[in-house]
């Protein structure tokens, strides 16, 4: 079972009941302070982690009095663009003294879905992270409408989990975990501390209740649970409301715990294999032996390239003999890196007229052919 003491890159979704004040719409800023103590102290241990913070639309409607009730899409998204300044400072104001810096990052649903965007995404959050900086993510609803928005940020925060390939998410809730059936209506509901795996039986204990704030429900965690698992991330709800709701998770308070069904880099490496190549590189012998102790692949180590691509698309990889080496997702189009091949990564810039990554394709956006037979 996993145990939040041995993540080792932490996704953390808070809800909006958890942030705002249902009463008054103001800030709970002592409860995000106690947070703010709990990110710190994992932080120091080694752990990466990334919020995912609903709040924005709730903090910005009560700034501007637009009061209890849904809200059309315009308002809500003029809530959201006050909010999520609102938010932002929150978050900086009890991190920064704690030596944490924060940054925003606002997503909508076309950045998982279209490959680009994804790889943008992910590489951005790779470098905020190896720079020491706890990502603050938030669904950019200024700008999302009902065709195209997360529509909850369980659903967002389990996307976030598997893009930047954490293998824990703790979802932050009004309930300290999946009962078998409602304990609000039904005294003889069950707790369940671990959920193996997510059958239809356990779907069909998943509620449709909402807190108010919020828009997810029990169901809508248990999907997050299992798009998180079969990424090989774990996931846990429990009770958020207590002050230092991480700590408490510590020590062992009543959450429940869905199992990771493998690993984020084993399921990542399952993706890339199941796409169909839009095109090859073919490298050399050089490239061939540093690709298989791990590097990624340089433009040098190319001698040709086939096909027409996009930034993002799947490549084949293959040796000047024929072999196919593996595959991999681009960082350049086909016109981009016929132009770059066979050159060192330093002279890209002057080739292309602008900085672009220094590899065609990462290590981490590969997979290589077995050669153990």
């Amino acid at each position: 079972m996993a145990t939040l003491t041995s993540a080792r890159r932490l996704v953390v979704k808070i809800g909006s009941a958890l942030l705002v004040d249902r009463a008054t719409g103001a800030l709970r800023a002592d409860w995000l302070a106690s947070l703010a103590q709990d990110v710190a102290r994992i932080r120091a241990r080694g752990t990466d982690v990334i919020l995912v913070s609903s709040g924005s639309i709730a903090l910005g409607r009560g700034v501007l009095g637009l009061g209890a009730g849904e809200l059309p899409l315009e308002q809500s998204q003029a809530a959201a663009a006050v909010g999520q300044i609102q938010l932002a400072r929150a978050y900086q104001d009890v991190l920064d003294p704690l030596g944490i810096v924060t940054a925003q990052v606002l997503v909508t649903l076309d950045d998982s879905t279209d490959r680009r965007r994804y790889l943008n995404s992910r590489a951005t959050m790779e470098t905020l992270l190896g720079l020491g900086v706890v990502p603050i993510v938030n669904e950019n609803d200024t700008i999302a409408t009902d065709e195209i928005r997360y529509g909850d940020n369980d659903r967002l925060a389990a996307q976030v989990a598997v893009t930047v390939g954490a293998d824990q998410l703790v979802l932050l809730s009004d309930v300290d975990g999946l009962y078998t059936a409602n304990p609000q209506t039904d005294p003889s509901a069950q707790h369940l501390a671990i959920v193996p795996h997510i059958t239809p039986d356990i779907m069909a204990m998943a509620g449709d209740a909402v807190s108010g704030l919020s828009k997810g429900g029990m169901k809508t965690k248990v999907m997050a649970a299992r798009v998180a698992t079969e990424a090989g991330c774990a996931l846990c709800i429990t009770l958020g409301s207590p002050h230092n709701p991480l700590a408490g998770l510590e020590k062992d308070v009543r959450a429940t715990w869905f199992t990771a069904q493998t690993t984020p880099q084993a399921a990542r490496k399952r993706w890339i294999a199941a796409m169909k190549p839009r095109g090859s590189f073919i490298v050399d012998a050089g490239a061939d032996a540093a690709l298989h102790d791990g590097k990624s692949l340089l433009p040098a180590g190319v001698a040709n390239i086939t096909g027409t691509f996009d930034r993002g698309d799947p490549v084949a990889i293959v040796s000047t003999t024929g072999a196919p080496l593996g595959l991999g997702l681009t960082n350049y189009n086909s016109h981009e890196a016929a132009q770059i091949k066979g050159q060192r990564s330093a002279q890209a810039a002057e080739i292309l007229g602008y900085k672009g990554r220094a590899a065609l394709i990462h290590r981490d956006d590969m997979v290589l052919q077995d050669r153990s037979h």
